[in-house]
């Protein structure tokens, strides 16, 4: 019986991660949930899943949590150092982290460093702090990638591969990108673009911060950083091919010409029950592919007028140091903006851009300079916004 702490249970990742741990019930235990501020979600969740503990953003939340849970077991706490002691907890053997941007980096840094089996949807952990937690996850923990890209990429390499450059013969990882909503429209017409427009994905159903990311392509720029840090990739030997099917979820290319690939539906269930199940498999609920329904699978370069996001993300890559930390935290800040109609879609990249260029980056030698970075981009990056809202 395996014991599973989700961090972010209310968000796409997490409900599905409990889809597929319902089909398991002899083989799965929920020890924890955490949600930010949707308590009635996180509630019935617990009333389901019956955790030991669960962990929600505010004292407000938590009082909020307690009162609908009465009468169950379930010990309700909040805040950042709590979602780090159900990370580590020697309770959980398996620690989904699903919280979205820079505030999942803590706790998953804390279930690294205690040897746990980390499934990595929080792409911002290694994005943030490449370095040091892969140094944490190389001392004594387990890491799986369950962005399905990666997924793929890690189903598609040898067992035992080394992350060494041109070991096992790879020359080259590729990275699938639908292209997100935008693909076909007229560049000109981007400045137009809605929030409703950005978060309508044509092929995945996610949260609205990481559909705008894939609309601006930022989304893969930061997989870019990601695959890197993961399979030890020159920025190089790393190549985003456009492939609007989401069939093929991602291929490594060997130095003998041999390309692997994996394959399946759109559905995140695939990656995370490979993930929970790693080495072996388990069903996921997702319907098997049907080859022959499949009418044409199409590949094509990425356009980075369309996609400067994408550019900037190899730009902050080849840069290294709190560059790539710089690049996420300025990208949240300009989301949420455009979110919340203070400035408009192609602003996203301006703002990162200017970022970019007026704040000078440093060594990622420690969490502390990681989060100091992470600060002074956030605040660059709001007063470039307020700029323009009031322009």
């Amino acid at each position: 019986m395996q014991r599973i702490t989700i961090l972010g249970a209310t968000g796409s990742i997490g409900v599905s991660t409990l889809d597929v741990l319902a089909r398991h019930p002899d083989q799965y235990q929920v020890y924890a949930l955490s949600a930010h501020s949707r308590v009635d979600e996180l509630a019935a969740q617990c009333r389901q899943f019956r955790p030991q503990r669960a962990v929600v953003g505010s004292a407000e939340a938590a009082l909020e949590l307690t009162r609908l849970l009465a009468g169950l077991p379930v010990d309700v706490s909040y805040g950042e150092a709590a979602l780090c002691e159900i990370a580590a907890s020697d309770d959980t053997d398996t620690v989904m982290a699903a919280i979205v941007g820079a505030a999942g980096l803590a706790p998953t840094l804390a279930a690294a460093r205690a040897g746990k089996k980390v499934l990595l949807a929080n792409k911002e952990a290694l994005v943030m702090s490449g370095q040091l937690f892969m140094d944490a996850v190389r001392e004594q923990a387990t890491l799986l990638p369950i962005d399905s890209e990666h997924n793929a990429i890690f189903q598609s390499l040898p067992a035992g591969y080394a992350r060494e450059p041109g070991a096992a013969g790879v020359a080259k990882i590729l990275l699938t990108a639908s292209g997100g909503p935008f693909l076909n429209r007229a560049v000109e017409t981007l400045e137009a673009v809605t929030p409703e427009e950005a978060c309508k994905h044509p092929n995945w159903s996610m949260g609205r911060k990481i559909s705008v990311d894939s609309a601006t392509m930022m989304n893969k720029g930061l997989e870019v950083i990601e695959a890197h840090w993961l399979f030890g990739a020159a920025p190089e030997r790393i190549e985003v091919v456009i492939h609007p099917q989401s069939v093929i979820h991602s291929m490594v290319s060997y130095v003998d010409g041999s390309v692997l690939a994996q394959l399946g539906n759109p559905d995140m269930r695939t990656p995370i029950a490979h993930a929970l199940a790693y080495p072996d498999r388990i069903a996921s609920g997702v319907a098997q592919l049907d080859l022959t329904q499949m009418a044409a699978l199409q590949f094509y370069q990425p356009d980075y007028a369309r996609f400067p996001c994408l550019a900037l993300a190899f730009d902050a890559l080849r840069a290294g140091g709190t560059a790539p930390a710089l690049l996420n935290a300025a990208n949240e800040i300009a989301v949420e903006a455009f979110l919340e109609r203070r400035i408009g879609f192609r602003d996203i990249d301006r703002v990162l851009r200017r970022v970019m260029d007026e704040n000078a980056h440093g060594a990622a030698g420690d969490i502390e300079a990681v989060m100091a970075q992470d600060a002074r981009a956030r605040q660059a990056a709001r007063d470039i916004v307020a700029a323009i809202a009031r322009a």
